[in-house]
């Protein structure tokens, strides 16, 4: 038996122990691993150090080492995200619907755990007690297999899940930190087919292209955030910046945030010199099409013309798209042709637009007179989120407690026979 059977082998057994474990222990879990994260703090950031300084001795650039960094700050989040996880509702034996039949039948749809869950992921350390305590919660058993520029980061957070584990008397395997970087083994991993029942990739279209043509568990996509604000006809200047600014400079590296700016020509004039002294003094540099590069020039606001496949391109930088268009419907062809279904937002005083615009974008998430950046499991209220997925079959978003469950049917006779 190789590794990465034995591996997936303890993880199913583990899986089947967690789908039954009462609320009350999955719960007390989720509290000594919030408790050790805080114990564990010290050893976690400076093992993040090494990471980091390393990372940075390898060339790695900004947006990459603001992924890979822990502070206390961001440890503390991660702390008060298990808290939030566990205060949720136990989604495991929820009905969701249910149904009295003519025969007198009556019949259930109840969630129910899917089982062992391969989550993939690069220099995102924080992912690993999300993921953690969104499976234990869920009931299912989580095999975490994160970049090599983590590792020494994840070896520490591995430490207090371990710790977390054992006060509440679940099984080691529950939640298994796989720290071996070989290629090799991740693809074994996503092959255990009868014993890994989904992989979630979170990284570069390098890592998700390679485990959708090599898994032969099924994989949840998680495309490109290619991510646009469009700045309608109506939209407010003075609200409307703030958000245009976030959206793009809040944290530029991570998947919600803003690549292309679309303004209405008829707020082109006014609102395109305000947000671009804003995003100018962000630091964004912005990529522009004849129309807005002329109004920004003549407000004396530095632009450089877009090259063509500056649309549709996901900078994780400092770096803005912008065009004006005609009107919404220009808008919505900008999106559909360039979007990545990952998250659109609209900047709107018209209720008409606002709602054209939520029912024609396609997107995993579609957000009205906010920020891109609300695409995220814990601003949603899910408390986490172990992956954004595009695609549209089984989730579609920010993949929280009740993604992570499946659903049967329950059904309840008195004796009924089928004629």
């Amino acid at each position: 038996m190789g590794t990465a059977e034995r591996i997936a082998r303890a993880a199913a057994e583990a899986a089947r122990r967690l789908a039954v474990v009462p609320t009350a222990q999955k719960d007390l879990a989720l509290a000594a691993l919030a408790g050790a994260l805080a114990r564990h703090a010290g050893a976690i950031r400076r093992a993040n150090a090494e990471d980091v300084a390393a990372a940075r001795r390898g060339g790695a650039g900004g947006t990459f080492l603001d992924r890979l960094a822990l502070d206390r700050a961001r440890i503390a989040r991660s702390a008060a995200a298990v808290e939030e996880i566990r205060a949720l509702p136990d989604p495991v034996g929820e009905v969701v619907r249910t149904w009295r039949r003519p025969n007198g039948l009556i019949v259930e749809q109840v969630r129910l755990p899917l089982g062992v869950i391969l989550v993939v992921y690069e220099a995102r350390p924080n992912v690993t007690s999300d993921a953690a305590a969104l499976c234990v919660k869920s009931g299912n058993a989580a095999i975490l297999r994160g970049g090599k520029e983590a590792a020494r980061t994840n070896r520490a957070i591995a430490a207090a899940i371990r710790e977390a584990l054992g006060e509440a008397g679940l099984p080691d395997a529950a939640v298994q930190v796989v720290l071996d970087p070989d290629r090799e083994l991740l693809l074994a991993l996503a092959r255990q087919t009868g014993l890994v029942d989904l992989c979630i990739p979170r990284g570069g279209q390098g890592l998700m292209k390679f485990l959708a043509e090599n898994a032969r568990v099924p994989v949840v996509p998680h495309g490109e955030g290619i991510c646009h604000v469009y700045a309608d006809a109506s939209a407010d200047v003075a609200a409307a910046v703030p958000v245009i600014v976030n959206a793009k400079a809040q944290r530029p590296g991570v998947c919600n945030a803003a690549e292309c700016l679309l303004v209405h020509r008829a707020a082109a004039k006014e609102l395109l010199p305000a947000a671009g002294r804003a995003l100018a003094r962000a630091g964004v540099e912005l990529r522009c099409d004849p129309a807005s590069l002329a109004i920004l020039r003549r407000a004396g606001i530095r632009a450089i013309p877009a090259a063509p496949s500056d649309f549709g391109h996901e900078f994780l930088e400092k770096i803005l798209a912008v065009r004006v268009v005609r009107s919404l419907a220009g808008a919505l062809d900008h999106i559909a042709r360039f979007g990545s279904g990952h998250t659109e937002a609209i900047l709107t005083r018209d209720l008409a637009a606002a709602r054209t615009f939520e029912r024609e974008v396609r997107a995993s998430c579609v957000v009205v007179n906010a920020s891109t950046r609300f695409n995220d499991g814990g601003e949603l209220g899910l408390g986490a989120e172990i992956g954004i997925s595009t695609g549209r079959l089984h989730a579609y978003g920010p993949m929280g407690l009740a993604e992570l469950c499946s659903r049967k049917f329950v059904v309840h006779g008195e004796g009924q026979v089928r004629s």
